[in-house]
């Protein structure tokens, strides 16, 4: 039972459907299959989601509620391009529960049988969209097992790989009956019909099959009762007439039956973009590889399917920063009582899983920068070094450099004049704005795109690659995102951030530098919704003069956006490691405290403190959820704090003076009080480096 979609149609409620799942609206119901029911759901904001709910019969079923938690943990920890996101999930709940991001589009079996195979470069398009998917599998440690053509959808933006229900950890992991046979015969590896063995080696003769019907639509073990078609995949060859020649050669290598003669699914993906790139144009492109967000604009150029829309779904209200953080903090409190799954999100374990961050000044569309003043020590790691074009020195520490809070303070004349209005630019002024030609505005623009790249890196989303244009009479750099087909909005609140702290930072440096010559003062963040956007929406904007940082009377404090950024698993491997060892610490610290002093209440049973990072701001946050009231009193959140705080600071300046790379200095600990999704930040503050 795929949770994404079903080809974009919303069939209507029958009795007893839930009229909210979590924090979702339901207004119908995508499918239905024997394990539940799939609905299509809206945010507060409008955005499209689809509600895998349990039917109840297999929800008493002990067993089966072990692997649908662990289908969800093996969502979360997947991240990446052609495959859709986990965004909450309860599954402890009576009835368990999943939402992901909607995908709408029809399933390759759907559009095979309406349209005939793929060709041309949709056709290369898919195999490298599907490959890339597998790449983000494999890479997160989990085996898909389960690779065919009903867990493909394909939507307008390219293809989307789902259906995590039978996958394992690479670890060898799973909770799949004893015994049991697992998968869809004609998809099912020769190693597996043999000896039961399911490694990423499988899932590549599984994508090898998927292509090749694909192209052909022809099954290329054929059809027939299971044993006959399982002799054909440990004996036979696959029937690849009609598939074009280079794209046979990969496939071939994909459908050996020696799993050690397959190719990897990087291998794959390498392989079908330089297929994908002869296409568009005509010519093999070159000796070495393709960088990924090439790979990604090839696929979206080359992706030929039509857009579907469906009355029944709700127009989407225009984007709410505020409501939007507060979708991302419910999401992340109820991802947060799957039991186990915010260990799997927030305790490193050496496979990626952990959260990140975020945390830029707070503004507002429609007003200026709420910070009025620079952190004394800006991170800006080699990396993400945010002084005039990104440049740092080998002889100078670029983490300690000082962004100015007042760039213009004591400047009689100033190229930019425009300082202190509240007028938000408009699309026309968006529309002329051009792309870099001075050698000043190109260093700018790659100071933005290095720094937004390197934030958005660490949470998985560099794919949402930033165009940086200038718009000299409105005294504006703009800085455009999209589009990304059914993005989430926590993802693209990340966006935002990253701009806006990218933007701030090169262009402050510029205006304290060059003040009477440079005249861009302003930025905005923006994103287009679909190629040829002509009036993107406008995420949010400000001006450098009023400082990047979120400070008041000298001291930086934590907020919601940044626990929010800090939620989001993280793909860093240090950040992974720091926060696994001081989330261990902090824990066992708290336990101790509790332990010896009797005035301190100990957390509940099932309530856990977790860590993440928030990239924009170079903080680290840390949160505990208290159903049982242990945190309520002074003492006990001073105590909380103090224990919070003095073990991370250690590890943040062991990490900082060890690794160059590392910027984060920053602390803030906060408290969910019962069942509350809102945060109440109790501390912050910085470590001394």
């Amino acid at each position: 039972m795929s949770v994404a979609g079903s080809g974009g149609r919303i069939q209507p409620g029958r009795p007893g459907d839930p009229s909210r799942v979590g924090p979702y609206r339901i207004i119908g119901r995508l499918g239905s299959g024997g394990m539940g029911v799939v609905h299509a759901g809206l945010t507060a904001d409008g955005l499209r989601v689809a509600v895998k709910v349990i039917h109840p019969a297999q929800a008493e079923d002990q067993e089966f509620r072990a692997r649908f938690r662990r289908e969800v943990q093996l969502s979360a920890r997947v991240k990446g391009p052609c495959l859709v996101p986990l965004l909450a999930a309860d599954t402890e709940a009576a009835e368990p529960w999943l939402a992901t991001a909607y995908a709408p589009g029809p399933t390759l079996n759907q559009h095979l049988a309406g349209h005939g195979p793929l060709a041309d470069g949709t056709l290369y398009a898919f195999a490298t969209g599907t490959a890339q998917a597998l790449t983000a599998i494999h890479q997160a440690g989990v085996v898909h097992r389960d690779v065919k053509p009903q867990n493909v959808i394909l939507t307008p933006a390219g293809p989307r790989v789902l259906d995590f229900g039978i996958a394992r950890a690479s670890d060898g992991t799973s909770v799949t009956r004893t015994g049991v046979m697992t998968g869809t015969p004609g998809w099912i590896s020769p190693e597996y019909y043999r000896s039961s063995t399911a490694g990423p080696e499988g899932d590549m003769f599984a994508w090898g099959a998927l292509v090749a019907y694909a192209a052909t639509g022809r099954l290329p073990f054929g059809t027939g009762a299971p044993d006959a078609v399982a002799f054909r995949v440990m004996s036979g060859d696959p029937d690849l007439v009609g598939v074009p020649e280079r794209l046979r050669e990969i496939l071939e290598r994909a459908l050996a039956k020696d799993p050690s003669e397959r190719l990897t699914a990087a291998e794959a993906g390498e392989a079908c973009s330089r297929l994908l790139a002869a296409q568009a144009t005509q010519v093999l492109g070159g000796e070495g590889g393709l960088e990924p967000t090439q790979v990604g604009e090839l696929v979206m150029n080359e992706w030929d399917m039509p857009t579907l829309d469906d009355p029944a779904w709700h127009a989407p209200s225009p984007p709410s920063r505020g409501r939007a953080v507060l979708a991302v903090l419910v999401a992340a409190a109820v991802v947060g009582g799957v039991a186990a799954g915010t260990a799997l999100a927030f305790r490193g374990n050496g496979d990626g899983d952990t959260p990140a961050r975020t945390g830029v000044a707070e503004r507002s569309p429609g007003g200026p920068a709420a910070s009025t003043a620079a952190r004394p020590n800006a991170p800006a790691s080699p990396a993400r070094a945010g002084g005039p074009g990104g440049a740092s020195t080998s002889s100078v520490d670029p983490r300690r450099a000082v962004v100015p809070s007042d760039p213009l303070a004591g400047v009689a004349d100033p190229a930019f004049t425009r300082a202190g209005e509240t007028t938000e630019p408009t699309p026309e002024e968006w529309r002329a704005s051009t792309v870099a030609s001075t050698s000043e505005e190109k260093d700018v623009e790659k100071a933005i795109r290095d720094r937004m790249t390197a934030m958005l890196a660490t949470k998985d989303m560099a794919f949402m690659t930033p165009t940086v244009t200038f718009n000299k009479r409105a005294q504006t750099v703009m800085v455009t995102g999209g589009p990304v087909s059914q993005i989430p909005e926590d993802d693209q609140e990340v966006f935002r951030r990253a701009g806006d702290m990218a933007a701030c930072t090169a262009l402050a440096y510029r205006l304290k530098d060059h003040p009477t010559t440079w005249p861009y003062g302003r930025f905005v963040i923006s994103w287009k919704n679909v190629d040829g956007d002509l009036e993107p929406s406008v995420l949010g904007f400000g001006e450098a003069t009023d400082g990047c940082y979120s400070v008041i009377a000298g001291q930086w404090h934590g907020d919601e956006s940044g626990i929010a950024t800090a939620a989001i698993p993280s793909s860093d491997k240090a950040e992974i490691r720091v926060a696994d060892a001081a989330d261990k610490a902090i824990t066992a610290d708290w336990n101790a405290r509790t332990a010896e002093d009797d005035g301190l209440v100990p957390l509940a049973a099932g309530d856990t403190i977790d860590l993440g990072f928030d990239p924009v701001e170079g903080a680290a946050y840390v949160w505990a959820r208290d159903t049982s009231g242990g945190l309520i009193g002074r003492a006990q959140r001073a105590n909380f704090q103090d224990a919070a705080s003095t073990i991370l600071c250690r590890k943040l300046t062991a990490e900082y003076r060890s690794n160059r790379a590392w910027d984060y200095t920053r602390w803030s600990v906060a408290v969910y009080e019962g069942n509350s999704g809102e945060p109440e930040l109790i501390g912050s503050g910085e470590c001394a480096h």
